[in-house]
């Protein structure tokens, strides 16, 4: 499995969940490289932008910012060793994430096959883009799905952003829950849109401000709560930012 790289090791480590339906709830995450829509906002954008790469992100107009050397950033990792560093920390909650992590389904899978035989009780948490439909054993396999369609905030091309097969799968998943980054009011017409062409259940819809730190969150937090509550929605906070704010690892 090709794997995020904090400093030198696998980016594996023991956090709470910072959002959806188990924020706050202790476990361990493991992120994993490689994506396959290259969102202008990325907050995980070690797994992909890369040098050489010619997708655009906002940090690339920063000063002193460059992409990612590759090497720096990736590693790669056996499942068996994966589940063994996890497995270590001894906590019931694992959140697979990236990147995208279904672009390694067979190798998460394993992973989460030696770690529940180990652990039986431990719950899995996957996060996804809802572009490409798991598969029956992985789906069986994984407790929850937090699945976060890409808006055209993104920057995304639609023709890659949305899989209409992808995303009726998980709409019509009781294990699934939409997550959406919220960065204007323009946002809600466009998720109202795909609730209706796909099929996404009410109760199962989060709205999350797009925020990389405490001070965009505040700003955008009290509008959205507002359409939260009138729209019959879950709001849903970023809990690590307001923690921990852009630190990796934790």
């Amino acid at each position: 499995m090709h794997l995020a790289k904090l400093h030198d090791s696998p980016e594996i480590f023991h956090t709470l969940q910072g959002e959806g339906p188990s924020a706050g709830s202790p476990a361990v995450f493991i992120r994993a490289s490689r994506c396959n829509l290259h969102c202008v906002w990325c907050d995980s954008d070690c797994t992909w932008n890369f040098e050489g790469t010619p997708w655009p992100h906002e940090n690339d107009a920063l000063p002193g910012t460059a992409k990612h050397r590759q090497s720096a950033v990736t590693c790669e990792l056996d499942p068996a060793a994966a589940a063994r560093l996890v497995l270590a920390f001894n906590c019931p909650r694992v959140v697979i994430t990236g990147g995208e992590p279904l672009l390694q389904e067979s190798g998460f899978l394993e992973m989460i096959q030696q770690i529940r035989a180990a652990q039986p009780d431990c719950v899995f948490e996957v996060e996804t883009n809802a572009t490409r439909t798991p598969s029956a054993d992985f789906a069986a396999a994984v407790d929850q799905f937090n699945v976060s369609p890409k808006l055209s905030n993104s920057g995304v091309a639609e023709s890659l952003r949305l899989v209409p097969d992808a995303l009726r799968f998980f709409a019509h998943s009781p294990k699934t829950w939409f997550k959406f980054v919220v960065a204007n009011p323009a946002d809600i017409a466009e998720i109202l849109t795909l609730r209706s062409r796909f099929g996404i259940p009410h109760e199962r819809i989060l709205l999350m401000p797009a925020a990389r730190n405490t001070a965009d969150l505040d700003r955008r937090a009290p509008w959205l709560a507002g359409i939260c509550r009138d729209l019959g929605w879950r709001f849903c906070d970023r809990l690590h930012i307001r923690l921990w704010g852009e630190r990796r690892g934790v």
